[in-house]
């Protein structure tokens, strides 16, 4: 009888796996953003559904709270023989034991990637022998290519437009056998020969990845024709070129990420008041006296608040939009109470620090270092939510906060046009405020829309933030992303993932 076809997940991120994997699953959890999420919610997903899944990750020792001194080579070798159907693949290095956190700064990413990529190449796709396997980024950006030399499909995914270069002579440093696959890696020029381009002709990793695999999807759609169409000029020709061939062959998609399961004010310990969509209005009122205590706010259940959830970077998130505003418009709605939590990190704190100081306005702008708790809490508390990024390739928090009846205020590009829509109150439609002019006149255009709706009576709004909750967890859930790169497995495969009844 045909078995199902064994899919191979390759990820330097992942916040859990289903315990059923094995011992060690509930205990590894190493994330630096949203690929992170999407990992774990599509293993979960395909596991769930029977399928034949297997996911590769950097053995993060530390980051799985492994005692490092224990785990030698021989235990270790134990602990996986009493795994014979093992599904966690874990790529063993120095480099990833006492590491706390995913990246580094600088050149260190490059070692680590060729690190995990030397373990999954030369151990993990000969043990696992998938049908098909799904790379993340940059720093799974070789494995196309070897993956193709093998003669198995692959999926590869976009989450950031980062990218690495290095020369041929340096992987093959690193234990990998370039040769094999060097002519379905993309250069900085085009290669004469191998001996050539070894030593000098640089491969980028990211173009390398979307040149040499089958399919890509990046985590938007709307991101997805932006790149295809020329937006962003910080987008390098390399990568958007790859990009936009497989666009015009038919090979690419725009798949949206999805919040952590554990974003609902339904069960969200981190939130001292709990809410469902039934009960949102009260219980939001006292996460909110509780949040502008903590930073020191005027208390006032009935004050609205906007909350800034992203880092305070101008290059993207566009703080600088919101610091051109903030004082006026914080004396335009003086007698609304209307107020600003920023609780983020990055280079913009300050002048947001200055503002407060200068207008005396600590009652009303609040300036917090990020604080897991406290930002979660920022979502419970807020009304809005402030997203003015300059692109987005996703976007997580627009997401997150109406899923807490905390609606979006943002910049019409990106992910964020493929998950806020403009709120029409009188339709009862919609989820948000969008400006289409990136300038700090349109934010402030937006968030006067927010303030019109915050004006309106009670019932009304009562109402329309308990749709918008409702629809929210409906709409942004891993098990829908989930579902979008299963079908896109089955389309690469020609072939269903689960024969007959899924596995208990």
């Amino acid at each position: 009888m045909a078995k199902n076809p064994r899919i191979l997940i390759v990820t330097p991120e992942i916040t859990y796996l289903p315990e059923g994997m094995g011992n060690l699953a509930g205990k590894m959890s190493a994330k630096a953003g949203g690929m992170a999420d999407v990992s774990a919610s599509l293993v979960s997903a395909l596991y769930e559904l029977g399928a034949d899944v297997h996911v590769a990750l950097p053995h993060y020792r530390r980051m799985f709270h492994e005692e490092t001194a224990r785990l030698v080579a021989d235990e270790l070798r134990k602990y996986k023989s009493h795994l014979p159907d093992e599904r966690i693949h874990l790529a063993e290095d120095r480099c990833f034991y006492y590491r706390e956190t995913v990246y580094d700064r600088g050149d260190g990413n490059v070692k680590l990637a060729l690190a995990f990529q030397r373990e999954v190449i030369n151990n993990c796709i000969p043990h696992v022998q998938p049908d098909l396997i799904h790379c993340n980024d940059w720093m799974t950006g070789l494995i196309p290519a070897a993956a193709r030399r093998m003669g198995i499909p692959c999926l590869f995914t976009v989450h950031n437009i980062h990218t690495q270069k290095i020369t041929l002579d340096r992987v093959e440093d690193m234990g990998i056998d370039a040769a094999e696959f060097w002519n379905s890696l993309y250069y900085s020029y085009p290669p004469y020969s191998y001996e050539e381009s070894r030593s000098n002709n640089q491969v980028d990793l990211q173009a390398s990845g979307c040149f040499a695999s089958h399919f890509i999807n990046t985590v938007s759609p709307t991101f997805l024709r932006e790149i295809v169409d020329g937006w962003h000029s910080f987008i390098p020709d390399s990568i958007r070129n790859e990009i936009r061939n497989k666009y015009n062959a038919g090979c690419a998609s725009g798949i949206l990420n999805a919040p952590d399961p554990a974003d609902n004010p339904v069960t969200d310990d981190k939130i001292p008041f709990r809410y469902s969509p039934e009960d949102h209005w009260e219980g939001k009122r006292q996460n909110k006296l509780a949040l502008q205590h903590a930073l020191g706010l005027e208390e006032n259940a009935d004050a609205p608040l906007f909350f800034w959830p992203s880092r305070l970077d101008p290059a993207q998130k566009g703080p600088q939009l919101l610091t051109d505003i903030t004082y006026r418009f914080l004396e335009k709605y003086a007698d609304d109470g209307a107020q600003i939590a920023i609780i983020a990190n990055g280079p913009y704190q300050q002048p947001f620090w200055d503002i407060q100081t200068f207008h005396g306005i600590s009652k009303r702008l609040a300036v917090h270092n990020f604080d897991g708790r406290l930002s979660q809490l920022g979502f419970a508390a807020s009304d809005f939510t402030l997203m003015p990024s300059l692109f987005e390739p996703c976007g997580l928090p627009q997401m997150q906060a109406p899923i807490y009846g905390s609606l979006a205020v943002a910049h019409n590009t990106g992910g964020l046009h493929d998950t806020v829509d403009p709120l029409d109150w009188g339709a009862s439609r919609g989820n948000g405020f969008v400006f289409d002019t990136y300038d700090s006149n349109g934010l402030f255009w937006a968030m006067d829309q927010a303030m019109e709706f915050y004006r309106q009576p009670r019932e009304l709004r009562e109402r329309e933030i308990r749709r918008i909750m409702a629809e929210s967890l409906r709409r942004f859930s891993h098990k829908e992303c989930a579902r979008e790169y299963i079908s896109l497995y089955e389309r690469m495969l020609d072939r269903p993932l689960v024969k007959g009844e899924p596995a208990k």
